[in-house]
């Protein structure tokens, strides 16, 4: 029988960067926070060792353990589908931390476009310009009214960028720091790019150009340019993760706790409310029961859609009826790119996470779209992220692919490969979805949450498209030999893209189409909220953190006017 704990004002399922935020933030404000966490603690000191290739980029150290919980996949309704039982194409972060802590830095804000994009798109194409299988909305809030808090998660992560690109939304403030060092790569990207008449600045990065101090008093060191960054832990403390920053003010405030080793099971629901969370401790077995006043689910994309799924809070979608919400919108991310072989040698091993330049003349809808079958594009870059050498292997066409030519090819070809890719827009489509899963459970008897995805007509068309931009920008860098990406076909689960997941806990403006309000309240539930990146209506030519941080912020805002006032805040 499960052991009932003492009430807590805000209890988090999760402690990565949206629970450290809703922590920080009610924990200031004096309302007592409790954390669950499934993993362990971890931080900064832990990763001393960090620079193990094998250990965290091979045999991902830092991810979730899919031996205790996974998903299920399939292209579509017809087949069946299959656990994902060793990390493919993204790769879902556990414990302190969640994915900011392996995450590579890329900081966004997403365009003003992002948030009316259907308003905007029928405005200027025509209504046909959407086709009726995509559920492209905007999303119940606009740039304006979100920028407050895109400036607030960029001063507390100390977020180093320019401030040059000419297609962002207008900012409140300039970036805390400058941009990272723009090494002789990105100035052979920013000499290419403007030769065809582009608009090239410096990557915004949450690998930091200098120390900081932000304004909750926390320290972010500089970056060492170590080329460590993705699928590993910073060992400096200079890329910006929750456990150097949100988490530490939280805990100061001594209104906030968290609880290792706890994998909640079940959102409790009475009525129009829900009272608390079901858990399991992972250690020793035993069941608890966590009162509080105000739930959050702040932990990844998946586990927020199927703890509501197995909690029976909202109505599932069915791509048969187009009824429900819950579900709806998934989308991931599409990735043109082509690669060039050159004859001089670079400095390509070293390098940070976020080390890049970038171009937006072809994101959003800054190009003329009215001939073009697709809506949306994507940011293109060039990144210096750190070449690792077990996973760095470039060879050109048609060089075996073992044995002593690939080998002397591949080293020859180590230090003399660029790559320009970009990260594509991806529309939501009726087929596209997040359910439970009938046959399959994890280690605790509860259903897997089963994908439904495949790339669509509008993704094929915008990869095609930009990956002839980057074979331009590619050959006019001075590239002897151009390898652009290959044509999309099937979604595989393998290998990695990318862990830019997004939807099935939708934000908008009607319950009838979203499953939480602007403030990520939910609709049938008024102290439960739901924050992350699942809150995106579609998937934008941007890595998605930037955003989730400044809905975090603005759904901590959201809780504490609940917490004095109840009722909805919409």
């Amino acid at each position: 029988m499960a052991k009932t704990l003492d009430k807590v004002d805000v209890v988090t399922v999760g402690v990565g960067w949206t629970g450290g935020i809703i922590a920080a933030e009610c924990a200031k404000a004096g309302l007592k926070v409790l954390g669950l966490e499934r993993g362990k603690e971890r931080g900064t000191e832990d990763y001393l060792m960090v620079h193990d290739e094998f250990r965290y980029a091979i045999r991902y150290e830092l991810m979730q353990d899919l031996s205790k919980e996974t998903i299920t996949f399939r292209n579509n309704r017809k087949q069946r589908a299959l656990p994902m039982r060793q990390m493919g194409s993204f790769l879902l972060g556990e414990n302190l931390g969640g994915s900011g802590t392996h995450w590579n830095g890329h900081t966004w804000r997403f365009l003003p476009y992002d948030f009316e994009i259907k308003s905007m798109t029928e405005k200027k194409y025509g209504k046909d310009k959407i086709p009726k299988d995509y559920f492209v909305r905007d999303w119940g809030i606009t740039y304006d009214e979100l920028e407050p808090y895109f400036d607030k998660f960029e001063k507390t992560a100390g977020i180093s960028g320019d401030g040059k690109n000419p297609f962002e939304g207008k900012r409140s403030s300039d970036y805390p720091t400058p941009p990272m060092k723009k090494t002789p790569i990105l100035k052979k990207f920013e000499e290419a790019t403007t030769n065809l008449g582009y608009h090239p600045f410096m990557l915004p990065s949450a690998n930091l150009s200098e120390k900081y101090k932000n304004p909750d008093g926390e320290t972010i060191n500089a970056c060492q340019y170590c080329g460590f960054c993705e699928r590993f832990g910073c060992e400096y403390g200079a890329k910006t993760s929750p456990e150097i920053t949100v988490i530490p003010t939280a805990r100061k405030t001594g209104n906030y706790d968290i609880r290792f080793h706890a994998n909640v099971t079940e959102v409790l629901k009475k009525g129009d409310k829900v009272t608390g969370v079901k858990f399991i401790d992972r250690v020793s077995g035993e069941e608890f029961i966590q009162p509080a006043d105000v739930v959050v689910l702040t932990s990844y994309v998946m586990n927020n859609a199927k703890l509501l799924m197995v909690s029976g809070i909202g109505e599932q979608y069915d791509p048969e009826t187009g009824r429900g919400t819950l579900g709806k919108n998934y989308c991931y991310q599409i990735l043109p790119g082509a690669t060039g072989f050159f004859d001089e040698q670079m400095n390509v091993f070293m390098g940070a996470g976020s080390l890049g330049m970038t171009i937006d003349d072809f994101n959003g809808d800054n190009f003329d779209h009215s001939d073009l079958d697709f809506i949306h594009g994507a940011s293109l870059s060039l990144t210096q992220t750190g070449a690792r050498p077990i996973q760095t292997n470039p060879v050109p066409p048609d060089t075996p692919t073992w044995g002593a030519e690939f080998k002397k090819a591949s080293i020859h070809n180590y230090t003399r490969t660029l790559n320009v890719s970009g990260q594509g827009a991806s529309m939501p489509h009726k087929e596209n979805y997040l359910s439970l899963d009938s046959n399959y459970k994890d280690a605790y008897g509860v259903p897997l949450l089963q994908m439904t995805y495949n790339f669509t007509d509008q993704d094929k068309a915008l990869h095609k498209y930009l990956t002839s931009k980057t074979e331009e920008i590619m050959k006019e860098m001075g590239a002897k030999t151009v390898v652009p990406g290959n044509p999309l076909t099937d979604y595989d689960i393998v290998p990695y893209q990318t862990t830019h997941n997004v939807g099935g806990t939708t934000m908008g403006s009607e319950p009838d189409t979203s499953v939480v309000n602007n403030y990520l309240q939910h609709w049938d539930a008024e102290n439960l909220f739901v924050v992350g990146a699942g809150n995106f209506p579609h998937n934008s030519g941007y890595n998605p953190t930037g955003t989730v941080g400044a809905l975090a912020y603005r759904c901590a805002e959201g809780i504490i006017k609940y917490s004095k006032n109840g009722g909805s805040l919409v």
